[in-house]
């Protein structure tokens, strides 16, 4: 059972919400953050395990002092993140409000961490660097200034070759984008998952830190990749059904413009039908 717990991660979150590998987790975070922390062991996660999006747990979360980070992970460009991360986060404050016996009913103003929500992009869609996401986009725009409410997410994109500072800043987040990159690179040559993932780490220089590990779980990277891809699909499916509900809508709409073009022409007919008995 605790073998089938761990498929239902992504990639990304095995790699970096792991206790073993916290020192990776902490080499993202000086990243993201520009911080300097230099012990692993301030890092404690908190992720909420229950959070899962199409049967993938989809987050990782850690708090490192007064600081509450929410990184999670994106094949597919989704603008209403910073929608999902006030569920991830309003789950995650109430698990800290239970750790800690906090009594938010009460009059002693509660002291929380700062949420620091991130999206690590990596789809193929091209997107800049850095995308900042806010709630308040999703809004009608001439009421936005009145929302008592405001989630701020940003998106960096990992793409291999992309964000310099960042990859060069922390190495297994590199790696992990070469490894992306090499994976569906291989994918398009219509390998599969396993025959991808196996190309890849051949391909992977024996100085990454992170290839003895991905070597080690190589069949639950399987496991994970294939989940992926597979959300990917789902993806394209919704978008295929979206496309399709498009067209048949437009052609309900020519349907009906024509309808009322034939009877135009059918009243106007008549009214020459009229003209012509009234003036015979």
């Amino acid at each position: 059972m605790k073998a089938e717990t761990k498929y239902k991660d992504r990639l990304f979150n095995f790699i970096f919400g792991r206790e073993e590998h916290k020192d990776w987790t902490l080499s993202l975070y000086n990243a993201v953050n520009g911080s300097h922390y230099t012990d692993p062991d301030l890092i404690e996660f908190n992720t909420a395990e229950n959070m899962l999006y199409l049967g993938m747990k989809n987050d990782t979360s850690f708090l490192i002092s007064d600081i509450m980070s929410v990184y999670e992970h994106q094949s597919s460009f989704n603008p209403n993140m910073p929608l999902r991360m006030l569920g991830y986060t309003d789950e995650l404050y109430s698990g800290y409000v239970t750790k800690y016996k906090l009594n938010k009913y009460g009059t002693t103003l509660l002291k929380l961490p700062v949420p620091k929500l991130v999206v690590f992009y990596n789809g193929e869609t091209d997107t800049e660097d850095e995308v900042i996401l806010e709630l308040t986009d999703s809004f009608p725009e001439e009421l936005r200034k009145e929302s008592d409410i405001e989630i701020r997410v940003r998106m960096l994109n990992i793409n291999y070759g992309r964000n310099k500072n960042l990859l060069g800043a922390c190495k297994p987040l590199s790696e992990y984008a070469w490894f992306i990159r090499e994976i569906r690179q291989d994918r398009k040559r219509g390998h599969s998952a396993e025959e991808s993932v196996n190309e890849a780490l051949s391909a992977m220089p024996d100085d990454f830190i992170i290839k003895e590990f991905l070597i080690v779980h190589r069949a639950e990277v399987y496991k994970m990749l294939a989940r992926d891809y597979s959300e990917e699909e789902i993806h394209e499916l919704f978008k295929e059904e979206g496309r399709r509900e498009v067209r048949e809508e437009e052609r309900k709409k020519t349907e009906a413009a024509e309808n009322r073009a034939k009877k135009a022409e059918a009243r106007v007919k008549e009214l020459e039908l009229l003209l012509a008995s009234r003036n015979g």
